[in-house]
């Protein structure tokens, strides 16, 4: 994208701030919400969902399930679903849109490849560029028919736009390549809708919102101790899950980039409550300790299975820099271009590691993170699967415009480091409202120098 079509739209204008102080919340979390809404459809009856997320990604999801003739209704952040069941669900009378959402097309794909009908599934250029052949494999092999466009980068692949014929589906035992909770999840959907048992082993332990929230609403899906094993066995089950009110809890991953903000932005002092605390999800806190940020964590609460509660970060003085590698790297996946700008601000040098994955979000994110911090004046050195930083060691950085090639989160990345910065940093604000659109509210809230066009 240049920044000469940049400019057609609003922006987001940061300079160096003051300290940011204050308490607030966060939109739903946006993975919990994808299932709230879909699972809910699943269900016999009417259920009421508290603390939706708001962004662009949930309204795909809404919207495909409109489409496929369920009764959703969204209210700001509550909505209610009348669900029909795994065998409710009508052939749509046009392609389903999933607009920039990976999460929503991965899903559906699971959902729709037990369904007796053909779905054409299409999303925006963005979306289009992300590599389905991992979720296409293991469908065909339980029974399902899936069909794209060429890849040119993988020879066995296919990108968007899908069309899904789904049918009779048999279980099957299947070791994911890599650990992968939207394929995870695609495979758990399939399974619930196959004859027999499908088991799943997966390499590391992904977020497992999918089934904490299915053990809830009463489906058969299991896991071993390790988490890394799921059976999916509906053998003897009616196939109906239950209605019951759903709360979402904060979402983590855009409270990471508030979080980061205070760690960095001298005399801060923010707290976010009612946010998401599940262990899968909580490697950007280890990551923010690792690094001396002045942290506090309590869980208050429960929903759904899911921990609930409130971090706190005071500015301490300047981070210090870590290595994030592993698991620990799989824990924080979608929090790496938030830790990135903490890495920025640190003294020394930081190493990302094992984040392949991140070349195939919604942009290349290695390249993106790498190119905005170069951009602000760090110093950046991008290898194949990660990257390293030689931080600032808290001494400002460079304005400038923030090309996020419709990235929500490189945009928050470039906007944190805006604040840090004595010229101004641009950034469009319609790329955040994907997963964040309190962004700039919140920023303004909390004391943070940013203005809208």
């Amino acid at each position: 994208m240049s920044g000469e079509e940049t400019s057609l739209h609003p922006m987001l204008r940061l300079g160096r701030s003051g300290a940011l102080r204050g308490v607030c919340r966060v939109p739903g979390d946006k993975s919990i919400s994808h299932r709230a809404l879909l699972f809910s459809a699943l269900c016999h009856g009417s259920v009421e969902i508290g603390g939706l997320g708001s962004g662009g990604d949930n309204a795909s999801t809404a919207g495909a399930l409109r489409a496929l003739g369920v009764s959703v209704r969204v209210e700001g952040t509550s909505a209610s679903v009348q669900g029909v069941g795994l065998s409710g669900l009508r052939e749509a009378g046009t392609a389903l849109d999933c607009g920039n959402s990976g999460t929503t097309m991965r899903l559906f794909c699971g959902l729709l490849a037990g369904q007796p009908f053909a779905t054409t599934l299409t999303g925006d250029p963005s979306l289009s560029r992300r590599p389905m052949g991992r979720v296409a494999k293991p469908l065909r092999q339980m029974g399902a028919r899936i069909e794209g466009q060429p890849d040119p980068a993988r020879p066995e692949g296919i990108l968007p736009p899908l069309v899904i014929t789904g049918g009779s589906l048999r279980g099957i035992d299947y070791t994911l390549p890599v650990a992968s909770a939207q394929l995870k999840s695609a495979l758990v959907l399939a399974g619930l809708q196959a004859k027999g048992k499908t088991c799943i082993e997966e390499p590391g332990l992904s977020r497992d919102h999918t089934e904490r929230m299915l053990r809830f609403l009463g489906a058969p899906v299991s896991t071993d101790a390790t988490g890394r094993r799921i059976v999916v066995d509906p053998t003897g089950w009616n196939g109906e899950l239950r209605a019951a009110e759903v709360d979402v809890p904060g979402d983590l991953s855009s409270a990471a980039f508030l979080l980061v903000a205070a760690a960095v932005v001298p005399g801060s002092d923010v707290t976010v409550e009612s946010v998401g605390l599940n262990p899968t999800r909580t490697g950007a806190l280890d990551v923010l300790r690792a690094m001396s940020a002045k942290i506090e964590v309590a869980q208050t609460g429960e929903a759904m299975g899911e921990p609930v509660g409130r971090v706190r970060v005071c500015w301490s003085g300047a981070l210090r820099a870590t290595r994030i590698a592993g698991e620990l790297a799989l824990r924080s996946i979608d929090e790496i271009p938030a830790l990135a700008v903490a890495a920025a601000l640190a003294q020394g040098r930081s190493e990302f590691a094992d984040l392949g994955e991140l070349r195939v979000k919604e942009s290349d994110r290695i390249a993106s993170i790498a190119r905005e911090l170069q951009r602000a004046g760090i110093a950046v050195e991008e290898f194949a699967d990660g990257f390293a930083v030689v931080g600032s060691g808290g001494a400002p950085v460079k304005g400038g415009q923030v090309l996020p090639d419709h990235d929500h989160r490189i945009a928050m990345a470039g906007a944190i480091l805006g604040l840090l910065s004595d010229q101004e940093t641009l950034v469009p604000s319609e790329d955040i409202a994907t997963s964040f659109p309190t962004f700039a509210e919140i920023i303004q809230s909390l004391g943070g120098n940013l203005r809208s066009d």
